[in-house]
């Protein structure tokens, strides 16, 4: 068979991805492209011949993205922080608006020494690893409850340990659990928390609500169940002027505040908007003095 150019099938791609609903059909015609050829999409030429043994693979994948399979889940790779991670159908795909969370983190210890992070939720081990590789002075420890999440975490970090970034520590647990890194209580400098925030019931694009675990998407029946034991835990955990930010849903962003005031322990909370300016994460941190 005739080898056919890349932006025809990069067309075909499009207008099949677009017809499925698909929000962003050319971006994942050319990361679906990218992969199967190995390449990075900026590198992909128009004019690339493609053999027909690549064509049909890339059709068989656009058909799958077309049925909503996460794209994350389809190429096996998320990239957060700098860094690309492995993910599969038993974790939370990382999203690009978690970038400015992880960005808010960084900042947050910008000028403290060999700090100490703890990733609560941490599903693919993506920000924690991320904070890793920005940090390398930086003491990860990364927590999840999931078993299959644990396991996709910790060949991650295997992963960065071998390509030369320091090594973090990965722990199963609880965040509802008081005793959960007790070692570290009042020593942690920054917290970071994207937990399972969507309210039981709520629809959801296919992505979401049909191909991830969910276990971390629902956080309970009004979303914020995750989210309180974070709150808890890292009061318990941070140091006095130690940071913690939580991603969660465009409505919480006016009842996590509440939260953190509640316990009395915090001061200097802020509201965040995501790249599209819908509410996503919120920042505080330790009061000095409860």
């Amino acid at each position: 068979m005739v080898d056919q150019p890349l932006e025809e099938l990069l067309r075909d791609a499009e207008r099949v991805l677009a017809d499925s609903g698909v929000w962003s059909p050319r971006e994942d015609a050319e990361t679906l492209a990218a992969h199967v050829l190995g390449l990075r999409e900026s590198t992909l030429e128009p004019r690339l011949p493609i053999p027909a043994a690549a064509a049909g693979e890339l059709r068989a994948l656009v058909a799958r993205r077309a049925g909503r399979i996460p794209l994350g889940h389809l190429t096996g790779r998320a990239r957060l922080g700098g860094i690309d991670v492995t993910v599969n159908e038993h974790v939370f795909v990382p999203r690009f608006p978690t970038e400015l969370l992880l960005a808010w983190g960084l900042s947050a210890v910008e000028k403290t020494e060999a700090p100490v992070v703890v990733d609560l939720c941490t599903g693919s081990g993506a920000v924690a690893l991320a904070v890793g590789h920005a940090r390398p002075d930086a003491a990860v420890h990364a927590v999840d409850l999931d078993e299959a999440a644990l396991a996709c975490a910790r060949g991650n970090a295997a992963a960065r340990e071998r390509d030369g970034d320091t090594p973090i520590t990965v722990h199963r647990g609880d965040v509802a659990d008081s005793a959960l890194l007790a070692g570290l209580d009042g020593r942690v400098d920054l917290v970071l928390a994207n937990p399972p925030y969507v309210p039981l019931g709520t629809r959801l694009l296919p992505e979401w609500g049909e191909h991830h675990p969910r276990t971390a998407v629902f956080g309970g029946a009004d979303g914020l169940e995750v989210i309180r034991a974070v709150v808890d835990c890292a009061a318990r955990m941070l140091r006095p002027g130690g940071a913690l930010a939580i991603e969660h849903g465009d409505a919480q962003i006016d009842v996590v505040p509440g939260l953190l005031h509640a316990t009395g322990q915090f001061s200097g909370t802020e509201g965040h908007h995501d790249q599209e300016n819908r509410p996503r994460y919120t920042t505080t941190f330790r009061k000095a003095q409860a």
